[in-house]
């Protein structure tokens, strides 16, 4: 018998048992939980792995959880801002020095496509949206956005990139410590208190106005991108001279660790494990990949070993920004190659995913 029905209509169920707002602060609740646990284990990034595990076990043993909606969202235009507000000046000024490794980005690309697209529409059956976005190197939240808006199956793409970036960033921060001698001691951001008021009111005016203003020209992404480019365009003016406060940046991978971990809601072990074992298996491919493209760059001299690693490590760009931020490595050459990376597979994915799409019909 298909445990399907049963298991989600006991779930419906129990949620339709709770007030709404009983629900959401039972999550907020449990995510803080997990969150806790993850900083007294000292396991990477608590705020982000720590709500999302948390809400996932949760979600599979059937409790009854409910997302932040727009909160959730909100939290999304941190990462633009931080992204954006590192697009400076002197950014701008070494990017000629930087332009053979980062002419690796596009290839680097075409081969995980080539070997990932079959491989998730072939070997795992996933359908042609999905096996594309499953297989493009983008954020974990990027991925399961883009993909979800061009029609692809939300929950595959959160577990298969939620996979990918847990395995990743888990294991780069031990890589860093031991192979490349690297402390993790650098902090991720200046508290609150240390940045300048008026900066703070600017960074929240790039991020409602990029958010609301991409949604409304039809922007894709536009809760990561709009905020980006706005920041982007303030930070080169010289208007904004840091990256949002740590608590802030905290907040954000929070709630989008939330939002990942409630998609779970409903979703069967026979999911799970298709879903979580592709992304196992496909990270062992994406991991040859950066080694043999990170081995080109530090080889030709174009990268140090640490900044090489991070550049070309098929993690999330927020993770790797943060791992670049706490390795005290060269954020800008870090920033510049996965923001080439996530460009590219944005501005491409559309295009790309709809012709995968009219080939297979």
């Amino acid at each position: 018998m298909d445990a399907t029905p049963v298991n989600e209509s006991c779930a419906m169920s129990r949620h339709a048992s709770l007030p709404p707002m009983m629900r959401t602060a039972g999550t907020l609740v449990l995510a803080a939980v997990g969150t806790i646990a993850f900083a007294a284990t000292g396991l990477p990034l608590p705020f982000l792995f720590g709500p999302m595990l948390a809400c996932l076990i949760a979600a599979l043993l059937g409790m009854p959880l409910r997302g932040t909606g727009q909160v959730a969202l909100a939290a999304r235009t941190i990462l633009g801002v931080a992204v954006g507000a590192s697009i400076t000046p002197d950014l701008l000024s070494v990017l000629p020095q930087m332009a053979m490794s980062v002419a690796l980005i596009p290839l680097y690309i075409l081969c995980i496509g080539c070997i990932g697209v079959p491989f998730f529409r072939r070997v795992c059956g996933f359908d042609p949206v999905t096996s594309y976005y499953a297989a493009m190197p983008g954020g974990l939240q990027d991925m399961v956005i883009f993909g979800t808006e061009a029609g692809g199956d939300p929950r595959a793409l959160s577990l298969i990139h939620a996979t990918r970036v847990l395995i990743v960033v888990t294991v780069a921060p031990i890589l860093l410590t031991q192979a490349f001698d690297t402390e993790l001691t650098q902090p991720i951001g200046a508290p609150i208190g240390d940045v300048p008021v008026i900066e703070l009111v600017l960074m929240v005016l790039a991020a409602l106005i990029g958010w609301k203003g991409g949604e409304r020209i039809g922007l894709f992404g536009a809760s990561i991108l709009g905020p980006m480019i706005v920041t982007a365009a303030l930070s080169l003016s010289g208007l904004i001279h840091v990256r949002p406060p740590a608590e802030a940046i905290l907040a954000a991978q929070y709630f989008i660790g939330i939002g990942i971990g409630v998609g779970y809601v409903g979703v069967t072990l026979a999911e799970l494990r298709k879903d979580v074992l592709a992304g196992v298996a496909f990270v062992g491919v994406l991991a040859i990949l950066a080694v043999i493209f990170t081995e080109i760059v530090v080889l030709l001299g174009l990268a140090a070993p640490v900044e090489g690693f991070l550049a070309f490590a098929p993690g999330g760009q927020a993770e790797m920004t943060v791992l670049a931020i706490v390795a005290g490595a060269d954020l800008g050459f870090v920033i510049v190659h996965h923001l080439t990376r996530i460009v590219l597979v944005i501005t491409t994915a559309p295009i790309v995913a709809r012709f995968i799409k009219l080939r297979e019909e």
